[in-house]
Parts: C-alpha cells; sequence; structure tokens
C-alpha cells in the first residue's frame, strides 16, 4: 500500500482557535505546537471538517478529561475528526453494526463486562507465553535482511511484528499479517484521508471478521476467538457474534498500528541519537526503562470523545456533539508531569506516561505491547548494534490518529 496522498488544507494561523492535525508540520513534531498552546491556551478548539473539536495539551486535563465518562462518550467509533464527507458516503458509519470495538468503544455497562472478557487473556502471565513466538518472528525477519546492510526499517521489520503476533494470538493464518496490514492502513491512515477507502477498507474487514467468529463457533478450537465465545456472559447472551467480532476488530485495528509505530518510533530514535543507541547496545538493562521514555516521547496514539450533553471543563463549555480529543501524546511533553520533557533520557525512572491511555478506557493490550517493543528492540540490538538513519528527509510520518514512522530507511555498519 502506497502513502496516503496529504490534501491541501488551509494553513494555520492561529493554533487555539484553528489547530489542523493534518498539517504537515504539525505531522512531523507536534511538540512545539503542545508548548506553545499549553501556556497561552490549554485548551484549544478547530471548527475544521464540520465540528468543533477541542484539544487539551495539560496532563491533569487529559487526565481529567478521560475519567468524564458517559458525558464525553467513546461510543461514537469514529473517533478523530473526519471530513463531513464521511457520513455522506456511509450514513451508517456511527451504528452499532460500523466501527464497533468494544471495549473501547463502548461505555458502561457494556465497557465493564467487554473489558472483564479480554483481561485474563493480556494479563502479565498469559502474554508471556506468547514471547518465544515473537522472538522466534523477530529473529526470522532479521535473517532475511541482515546482509542487505539496510533496510526500511518501518516497513520490513517495525511493521511486520505486531500482525503476525496478533494473528497467532486469535488463530489467524499468519499469511494473513500483509493484507492486516493493508486494512488497518486503510481504517486508520489511508482512510483519513480517504472517506471511501476507509469505508471499503472497514467493510472488507468486518465480513473477514465475521466469517472467522461464524466458523470458530461451529468449529471451536484452541485460540482467543474460541475462547471468547465459550465465555458465560449473561450480558452477551444473543449478540455473541456481534460482540466477538467487535472485540477482534479493536485487537486487530488498535494492536497493530499503534505497536508498529512505537517500535519504529524507536528505531528512529536511536538510529539518530548515537549516544543513546551505544549506551542501551552496551547495557540491555536499560531496556526496560528505554521502552517507557520511548513511549512517552513517541506516543502514537490520539482518541477521542463525544460530549452527550454539555459539559463546562474549567473556563470553556464543551457542547452536545462536540469532540475532544485525548491528546495523551501531548500530556507526556509537560513540563508539570515530566521533569525536562524535551529530553529523551533513557534511564527515567519517574515516568507515569499516559500512552496507553487513562480511566476506564485504559489499553488492555498495554502488557502485549510492552512485550512486541521489547522483543523487537532487543533482537535488533543483539542482531544489529550498530545502525544509523540513512536520510533523515527520506522518513515519512503517519498523522491523525495514529502517529508513527511509515518510511525509516535504515543502513548498518556491522552485524552480527
Amino acid at each position: 500500500m502506497t502513502d496516503p496522498v496529504i490534501p491541501a488544507t488551509d494553513p494555520v494561523t492561529d493554533w487555539a482557535t484553528d489547530f489542523d492535525l493534518l498539517d504537515a508540520e504539525y505531522i512531523v513534531d507536534p511538540v512545539p505546537v503542545w508548548d506553545d498552546l499549553r501556556e497561552a491556551c490549554p485548551m484549544a478548539r478547530t471548527d475544521r471538517r464540520g465540528i468543533r473539536t477541542w484539544l487539551p495539551t495539560r496532563f491533569d486535563d487529559v487526565r481529567a478529561l478521560a475519567g468524564i465518562v458517559p458525558d464525553l462518550s467513546s461510543k461514537d467509533p469514529l473517533v478523530i475528526t473526519l471530513p463531513p464527507e464521511f457520513e455522506a458516503i456511509d450514513p451508517n458509519a456511527a451504528n452499532e453494526d460500523g466501527l464497533n470495538a468494544p471495549p473501547i468503544s463502548a461505555d458502561p455497562p457494556e465497557q465493564t463486562w467487554t473489558r472483564k472478557m479480554i483481561l485474563p487473556a493480556f494479563a502479565p502471565r498469559a502474554i508471556e507465553a506468547h514471547r518465544e513466538f515473537t522472538e522466534n518472528l523477530c529473529h526470522e525477519l532479521i535473517d532475511n535482511l541482515i546482509e542487505r546492510g539496510e533496510c526500511d526499517a518501518a516497513r520490513d521489520y517495525a511493521q511486520q511484528i505486531p500482525p503476525r503476533v496478533i494473528a497467532h494470538l486469535l488463530g489467524f493464518d499468519p499469511s494473513m499479517a500483509d493484507q492486516f496490514v493493508e486494512w488497518v492502513r486503510g481504517i486508520l491512515e489511508i482512510g483519513f484521508y480517504d472517506p471511501a477507502a476507509r469505508v471499503k477498507n472497514r467493510q472488507e474487514f468486518n465480513i473477514f471478521l465475521a466469517n472467522e467468529v461464524r466458523d470458530r463457533a461451529a468449529n471451536p478450537c484452541d485460540d482467543l476467538i474460541s475462547e471468547l465465545l465459550r465465555m458465560d456472559v449473561p450480558e452477551m447472551s444473543g449478540q455473541e457474534i456481534r460482540v466477538v467480532v467487535g472485540i477482534c476488530n479493536l485487537l486487530v485495528i488498535a494492536g497493530i498500528d499503534t505497536t508498529w509505530s512505537s517500535i519504529g518510533s524507536a528505531l528512529y530514535h536511536f538510529g539518530t541519537h548515537p549516544v543513546d543507541r551505544r549506551r542501551l547496545a552496551a547495557d540491555p538493562s536499560l531496556r526496560p526503562t528505554a521502552i517507557e521514555e520511548m513511549l512517552r516521547y513517541y506516543s502514537p496514539v490520539t482518541m477521542a470523545r463525544v460530549a452527550q450533553t454539555d459539559v463546562e471543563f474549567g473556563d470553556v463549555v464543551i457542547r452536545e456533539g462536540e469532540k475532544v480529543l485525548m491528546n495523551f501524546p501531548g500530556a507526556n511533553h509537560d513540563p508539570a508531569a515530566f521533569e525536562s520533557p524535551e529530553e529523551i533520557q533513557i534511564d527515567r525512572t519517574r515516568n507515569r506516561h499516559l500512552a496507553f491511555g487513562s480511566g476506564i478506557h485504559r489499553c488492555a493490550g498495554s502488557n502485549l505491547a510492552r512485550l512486541e517493543m521489547d522483543v523487537a528492540i532487543g533482537a535488533w540490538f543483539d542482531r544489529i548494534p550498530e545502525f544509523e538513519l540513512v536520510d533523515p528527509s527520506a522518513v515519512t510520518w503517519a498523522g491523525g490518529q495514529v502517529r508513527g514512522p511509515r518510511k525509516l530507511p535504515i543502513r548498518w555498519a556491522t552485524a552480527r
């Protein structure tokens, strides 16, 4: 899949009253915008794309807004401001037959019981069972590229890991990984600029999931889909297929793009910061804190809530129907919450970041994401400890809902 064609937008003249997540400079480096807004206008707004949307930039504000449930609702699956023509193409986009992905696209009580359904599969001990598969996968990927001396570390490595791990977890054919990548990018990345592509990919993906879940219902086996279908959950009675399709939707959509973006961002950082790279290569015990710092600094995900009623927050009123972006990346750069937030400190120990969200919708798959990052970075440093970015100008970044490198040319002088 090629990079999306980013449409030209009117230039931003005032970020406080007319911010634009699709601004080219914002996509490459949003940190200066957050820093300016945090001092001048901590709750920025925009009326672009047909709906007023708010952008908080302070850590405490983002965390507080994430806790206003259900008045700020997660039920709208179009979690980021999309062009108004999206609704014209797909008028049913926001109903439960659209991008249903509980628990993240649900409010209590559905959010509560669907989250309980998936938590056991993502507990630390359960996730450790997938470490060996992930290690073998990462080394196999490196085997296939190490003799070349260079690669696109986003496409050839980072992007290849989460789809195969999720496929393994759900019991899908690992050869589906490339198709998963196409669907996920079509929904979250390409679809951000091309509403027709978003609808097409979402519908294809939902049909695939529905067929897979119906097959497991008829022919259960040893995988997570079958396990979910076997659960005795009274609230799920009579709607088992819909619920499990929605949960699988979440696991694939939320579990792939986010994690490959984090892995890619980490490789980008170490490919451009040789002091940090050599320090981590010499001392693998730093990997846990280094990974947390990568998650903080390069937090990939911005979610959103939709006001179900007028909500007073500080000196602003969020009107019914307006959106609030859960700006977790911006919150993670707030100097009120982090000492020297613009410095990347791979040994940072006080690091209660919001990369995985906050409140009842905090990412249930955080343990899996951390394992994938730990294994992916560990395997790369074991095999390719000396590497660098080939050309900074060749790096491209995805923006919008999930930010991360999509082209990342890396080369290495020595390898083993």
